[in-house]
């Protein structure tokens, strides 16, 4: 098993059950009858052929190392699992889909330790970008940064209409540059041109306007995402697997390709990028800022 430790025998029995059960983070089955005994990062339960994933990393779904080895080691079971065809993805914290990548993986931290965390960031947009499964990210909330990235490697994506969320890959407002494969991810979904002003911009995206550009595909009132959602799975699923899953190989590949083939040169290139003394003293003072505000 890639990426960390193997699922439990409830975890495989489980996906075979397919219905109604509830799985949480680390494939550890929660019941009436027993508590959590640790911090759980999602919440994982099948509707038929459909799995439904709801983030769930307090307070902001931040995507931290051991968030993305959990996420990557579940979207891999599933993919096994043939009976599978689906994923929903969303949050289970109000107000927000996810914040992006966890900055305190970033900051004061070794290169040894950046690079682990960004190897996991790519291992993340590889399993849902090239995954056969049909991946529909219901957008229940803000998505800025690698959370408009995690929505946008979906083949869908459906948000809630309310005007204050907002989505975008706003890393140049941090003063980081998104790399190479977050850039052709943005210009696959909404063209060179919208592509380059967003991302020198920094731009984040009201609902509204992100409908307008193509960055999601459709908007509806928030009480009803999710039954959107399944409604547009079904759509989905009509279509022969075989079929859809050649197309999407197709057009992604070459995508896919090009971070595979510059896999360690991106992760170093990112090392190098993140530990320079002047990004270290911009994270420390955005991070000074959230604090201020919260106080």
């Amino acid at each position: 098993m890639k990426g960390g430790v193997p699922p439990s025998d409830t975890f495989l029995f489980e996906l075979q059950l397919r219905h109604a059960h509830l799985l949480l983070g680390r494939f550890e089955l929660v019941c009436g009858c027993c508590a959590p005994v640790e911090k759980f990062h999602y919440r994982l339960h099948f509707v038929h052929s459909v799995a439904v994933m709801r983030l769930q990393n307090p307070p902001v779904n931040s995507l931290n190392l051991d968030f993305l080895t959990e996420f990557c080691i579940t979207v891999e079971k599933l993919e096994m699992d043939k009976s599978c065809r689906g994923l929903i993805l969303t949050s289970n914290q109000p107000k927000v889909f996810s914040a992006g990548l966890d900055i305190m993986e970033m900051y004061e931290k070794s290169p040894e330790s950046c690079g682990e965390f960004w190897k996991a960031v790519q291992e993340m947009w590889l399993k849902l970008y090239g995954s056969n499964m049909v991946t529909i990210a219901a957008i229940n909330g803000s998505s800025p940064a690698g959370g408009c990235l995690m929505s946008i490697t979906c083949d869908y994506r459906i948000m809630a209409d309310n005007p204050r969320y907002s989505i975008g890959l706003n890393e140049t407002q941090l003063g980081i540059v998104a790399p190479f494969w977050f850039m052709d991810t943005m210009m696959n979904t909404v063209g060179h041109r919208t592509s380059e002003i967003a991302l020198q911009l920094g731009l984040l995206y009201s609902p509204s306007e992100a409908l307008k550009i193509g960055l999601v595909d459709q908007l509806v009132p928030e009480d009803q995402i999710l039954t959107t959602a399944t409604q547009t799975m079904t759509k989905w699923l009509a279509i022969p697997d075989h079929a859809r899953q050649i197309t999407k190989s197709m057009m992604r590949k070459p995508t896919i390709d090009k971070l595979m083939s510059n896999r360690e040169v991106d992760i170093q290139h990112f090392v190098n990028f993140i530990t320079k003394d002047s990004i270290q003293k911009s994270l420390g003072m955005y991070l000074a800022m959230l604090k201020k505000r919260k106080s």
